[in-house]
């Protein structure tokens, strides 16, 4: 690795231990320490000496971010959604950009099929029960559903999707799919290529794991959950932006989609007093599909390598492009 230490690395939060070591031994790293965000006064002076970002969370990065930071080459993304960067533009003053996929598949993957049980089994629902003392009362939360038997359709079968695929077929389920090409693996993966139409029309369950782009954007309206079947159960683990949220809360008031497990929401984050969370037929968890130790600590590790990698000038272990 080349020498690296009159590189700036600048932070816009907390990093983790395996990225703190990993560019702090290798790189002139100037990173916020304490909780949040690095504040936007501090950040700023920042940016003016930065060549490389590690970003954290969700901040906009845009023309007007990118002309604080003349002498920015490389961007990191610790994540594996990266809407919230004008990679576009990145690209365009030679910039560039590296994100966090595969590594947390396995976690969301297992967040997924949580949620796919919840909706089933009302397992949070059931918590606030008791909670609330109602033990006695229990009969008032309905029965659940099996999976075995049941239709899962999932729309978008990259990593994440392959993964529920194999929790899914564990019990018993079977799995349909559509995606914006046929995978060549699909019959060893144990999954059937269906029309999107034809997956709204015949799963008992639709799970969304695609990304956020301006073809997914509101997919899922009024349309596509009136298409769905009576009774289905929708689930959201990729981005909130991707459901009119008006549309479900309306889906779900009339019970034509029996239950909703979200763990991203539009607006995000959700306000308390949302009109939602009035409902008894949702789920909603923060944005924590990826909130494991190892998770965050494989997927901090990795946004430092594409950032070391691109300094050298190296391919990038993860590199997005335009």
């Amino acid at each position: 690795m080349a020498e690296l230490k009159n590189m700036t690395v600048v932070t816009s939060g907390k990093l983790r231990k395996t990225a703190y070591d990993l560019l702090d031994a290798n790189t002139n790293l100037l990173a916020w320490k304490e909780g949040g965000r690095t504040p936007a006064d501090i950040f700023d002076g920042w940016l003016a000496q930065a060549d490389a970002l590690y970003s954290i969370g969700n901040i906009k990065i845009n023309g007007a971010l990118l002309d604080k930071a003349p002498n920015l080459k490389v961007i990191a993304q610790a994540s594996v959604g990266y809407d919230n960067i004008d990679v576009a533009e990145c690209n365009a003053r030679g910039i560039r950009v590296g994100n966090t996929p595969r590594v947390l598949s396995p976690a969301v993957a297992d967040l997924a099929y949580g949620l796919i049980i919840d909706s089933a089994r009302k397992i949070a629902r059931g918590w606030q029960h008791v909670a609330s003392g109602k033990w006695g009362e229990r009969k008032g939360l309905g029965f659940g559903v099996d999976l075995a038997g049941k239709t899962l359709g999932i729309v978008g079968m990259g990593d994440i999707g392959s993964r529920v695929v194999k929790r899914a077929l564990a019990s018993d389920m079977r799995v349909i799919y559509h995606n914006r090409r046929r995978r060549s693996d699909d019959a060893a993966l144990g999954a059937a290529y269906v029309s999107f139409e034809e997956l709204l029309q015949t799963s008992d369950f639709v799970l969304v794991t695609v990304p956020l782009t301006n073809e997914t954007e509101g997919m899922f309206g009024k349309k596509q959950f009136e298409a769905m079947k009576q009774g289905a159960r929708f689930i959201n683990i990729a981005r909130g932006k991707i459901v009119d949220t008006e549309a479900l809360y309306d889906a779900l008031s009339s019970r034509h989609i029996a239950y909703a497990a979200l763990d991203v929401t539009d607006p995000e984050p959700l306000p308390g007093t949302h009109k939602l969370l009035t409902l008894d037929n949702i789920t909603v968890t923060p944005h924590i599909a990826s909130s494991t130790v190892e998770t965050r600590d494989a997927m901090a590790k990795l946004a430092a390598e594409n950032i070391l990698a691109g300094l050298n000038g190296e391919p990038m272990p993860a590199e997005v492009k335009a």
